[in-house]
């Protein structure tokens, strides 16, 4: 059993796998890594990443890393689950340099969508602290779900009203 990741273990995980990496890659850490690393939470179960690119050398140091480091690793993103909204890769946070990899929070918007989505009290709990902190503006959350709106036919998993609700209760209430 893997211990939970909390802001320590997850920076030595960042270290490590940056002095693996072999050529110049972007790590976008994403969920429970993004709550530990900016503070609103004390650890995660998982870190949550995704490379451009993804290279041989990174993934197998990962694999490696993970039981060496006893920190659980998902290569995920809100790419995976819901259309990036017009500016994600701008909206990304940089965390830190560490070998050949530059990690930056995945853009705060794009998280906070696809948290809604999944609606988890984890998920919710995640998002009212995104806004509290100032990462996502309410007005901005719902203008940016407005354009990704007609790409959701993409995701045959989404229900887009169901989709639509979520994001009204998420962020409506907030903008009064």
């Amino acid at each position: 059993m893997r211990e939970l990741a909390d802001a320590a273990r997850i920076r030595r995980f960042l270290r490590a796998l940056g002095a693996a990496a072999e050529s110049d890659v972007a790590a976008y850490l994403t969920g429970g890594a993004t709550a530990v690393l900016l503070g609103w939470r004390e650890s995660t179960i998982d870190v949550d990443v995704t490379f451009v690119p993804e290279t041989d050398a990174v993934l197998r140091a990962l694999a490696r890393l993970k039981d060496e480091l006893e920190v659980n690793v998902e290569l995920v993103s809100p790419a995976h689950f819901i259309p990036l909204p017009p500016g994600s890769e701008e909206r990304a946070i940089f965390v830190v340099r560490e070998g050949r990899i530059s990690f930056y929070h995945f853009d705060p918007y794009a998280q906070a969508l696809a948290k809604v989505e999944r609606g988890h009290r984890q998920d919710l709990e995640d998002v009212h602290a995104m806004v509290e902190r100032g990462l996502v503006e309410p007005e901005r959350a719902l203008a940016l779900f407005a354009q990704i709106e007609p790409e959701l036919f993409r995701f045959p998993a989404l229900d887009p009203r169901s989709f639509a609700r979520k994001v009204e209760r998420a962020f409506v209430q907030r903008t009064a």
